[in-house]
């Protein structure tokens, strides 16, 4: 009873945040933080398959144009980022760390309203739905859902420029639903078989064999395949680790299991024009661990080498959710070891 009361509070706050679209709004913005410690509640476990549990951020700011964010991609120091929230906002800033190296906060951000390719912003979802980008060079490309779209933006002086471009996505619009498009935009590592090829993976629009819609938009692997589409899981981000392969965040949301999440990560052969993507799960969760929903995912390769990945929570702008970063670092599989997450 406890499960289904809360999953219909979560669908409400779903409802109300839509109909009430923040202000547009342009500057600085003061953001404050509380430091997560444990991902596993009331657990000091720390290692979950092949990823180590680093630390996290519970964040809130009283400028309540703060939250609903998609997607954050970090630049190539590991510590500036852009984002977007979906209702069509960048948000840039810094990570900050205490001397563990932990996360603890955010500094310098700043939201600024994203402009079509007429230069006009709008309130609401209808034309500027963000849900995914990505850094490509010097441009920036966002996926749109609703009027589902591939944009792209000059890198730098995005914050202020209108779309410059849109790149062609190959299947009709109607084939699409409505709010369940392209979530997830990331572009390949240059030397990889995808050669800095840009992929988009929808989040619910499924094909005939009841496979989600993925391209390859540009690069020698141009073409269309598709991601296998498992139970109430859907796509919502995901970003090419250094050797091709791709992390996948998935989420879920019913009002019989509440919220989870779930990273996947597909090899790098396997993604070409005609494959159905799958791969193993690296990582799992529901409310036994500090999520929410998970909306944004993020690789870099942190000052020693490693490979660090970051996901992050959309709110909706609900008093019932959250606003989270948390990070992890990915470790080598040891050999035979087939162990997976413990729920």
């Amino acid at each position: 009873m406890l499960r289904k009361s809360f999953a219909s509070l979560i669908s409400i706050a779903f409802g109300l945040a839509a109909l009430v679209p923040p202000a547009l709004a342009d500057g600085d913005v003061e953001v404050r933080s509380r430091v997560i410690t444990d991902f596993k509640i009331g657990s000091d476990e720390t290692t979950f398959d092949t990823l180590e549990f680093l630390g996290g951020l519970e964040m809130v700011s009283p400028q309540r144009l703060f939250g609903s964010l998609s997607s954050i991609r970090f630049r190539s120091d590991g510590k500036n980022f852009v984002g977007v929230f979906d209702t069509g906002h960048w948000m840039t800033g810094r990570i900050e760390r205490d001397p563990q190296g932990r996360l603890s906060g955010l500094a310098d951000v700043a939201i600024t309203p994203m402009r079509n390719r007429a230069g006009r912003s709008f309130e609401g979802k209808g034309h500027m739905d963000a849900e995914g980008l990505t850094l490509h060079g010097d441009q920036i490309l966002v996926s749109f859902e609703q009027d589902h779209r591939v944009d792209v933006y000059p890198d730098p002086g995005f914050e202020t420029s209108r779309a410059i471009g849109t790149l062609p996505i190959p299947f009709p619009k109607r084939s699409l639903r409505a709010n369940r498009g392209f979530e997830t935009i990331a572009v390949a590592p240059i030397d990889s078989a995808l050669k800095g090829g840009t992929l988009i993976v929808a989040e619910r629009s499924l094909d005939m064999g009841g496979n989600a819609y993925a391209a390859i938009l540009d690069g020698p692997l141009k073409g269309r395949l598709s991601l296998a589409h498992c139970g109430d899981f859907d796509a919502t981000d995901g970003a090419f680790l250094p050797n091709g392969d791709l992390l996948l965040l998935e989420r879920r949301f019913n009002m019989a299991e509440g919220i989870g999440m779930r990273i996947r990560r597909i090899k790098a052969a396997d993604i070409r024009p005609g494959a159905v993507m799958d791969g193993e799960i690296l990582l799992q969760g529901d409310f036994s661990y500090q999520i929410d929903n998970m909306e944004g995912l993020d690789v870099f390769t942190a000052e020693d080498g490693t490979t660090h990945v970051v996901i992050v929570s959309d709110d909706n702008h609900s008093i019932l959710q959250r606003n989270l970063m948390l990070e992890f670092r990915l470790t080598e599989p040891r050999a035979g070891d087939t162990a997976r997450l413990q729920r």
